[in-house]
């Protein structure tokens, strides 16, 4: 059966939709793709090492620039510090899967992930610094204190107090862990906040030098073609003038 050129217009549009990653020639869609040249000089560096071969309008994928980005990364922080932290190291990652890496720390002290021992000691520390207790506890002595001392014998705790003093005692003893507690939990979501923005401005940093660093290629690359296109043009503009009559 022969071909329809409408078949043979859609077997072109397939053809042309995909294409193959010059690293490991796999086949790609061909908006995935992108040409050698257009990477910054330095990926580009890089990619010679492991493929010396590669031409310079061989069509490499996302994911390949993206390694080979992350890789590049890796190469500079190794250069300025020496030793990466685990941090630095999931930054590359992230960098590799494009991906962002900032999270909310107070996603894990939402009322329903938090223990119930947790919510005590975060309830009860938050009672226990507010003007409602103060007021509330001052009360309640003055109402003690004035009570025993109108008995006289009939009072349960006379003066000095010594059962109200036992009772305070041990208020003191269990409240002073309980704060422990929720500053400790404070002390981790501090961390984790902390650890959050270190990682986001380190990538930023790193972002904001890739671009610069592609921005300054993309200039380099235009002023060049600018040059080429002001050449050819001359080349024209001589040849009419020797062509045209005297």
């Amino acid at each position: 059966m022969a071909a329809t050129p409408g078949g043979r217009n859609i077997v072109r549009m397939n053809q042309k939709a995909t294409g193959l990653d010059a690293t490991d020639a796999t086949e790609h869609p061909r908006h995935d793709l992108v040409a050698l040249h257009t990477l910054r000089p330095s990926l580009v560096r890089l990619i010679r090492v492991d493929h010396p071969g590669i031409a310079d309008d061989a069509l490499v994928s996302q994911a390949t620039a993206n390694r080979y980005r992350s890789r590049y990364v890796e190469q500079m922080l190794r250069r300025e510090r020496g030793v990466l932290s685990q941090l630095d190291v999931e930054i590359v990652k992230s960098i590799a899967a494009q991906e962002t890496i900032s999270d909310n720390p107070d996603d894990d002290e939402q009322p329903d992930n938090r223990a119930f021992a947790d919510r005590a000691s975060d309830s009860l520390a938050s009672f226990g610094g507010s003007w409602t207790f103060i007021l509330s506890f001052s009360f309640f002595l003055g109402f003690w204190m004035l009570w025993n001392s109108g008995k006289g014998s009939m009072a349960f705790d006379p003066f000095p107090f010594i059962l109200l003093n036992l009772m305070l005692s041990a208020l003191a003893a269990v409240q002073a862990p309980i704060i422990m507690m929720s500053q400790k939990r404070q002390e981790s979501r501090d961390r984790s906040r902390a650890r959050s923005d270190y990682q986001v401005n380190l990538k930023a940093e790193l972002e904001i030098r890739l671009l610069h660093e592609k921005i300054d290629h993309l200039i380099a690359r235009e002023w060049q073609r600018l040059e080429e296109t002001h050449a050819v043009e001359q080349e024209l503009f001589d040849s009419s003038r020797k062509g045209r009559p005297r």
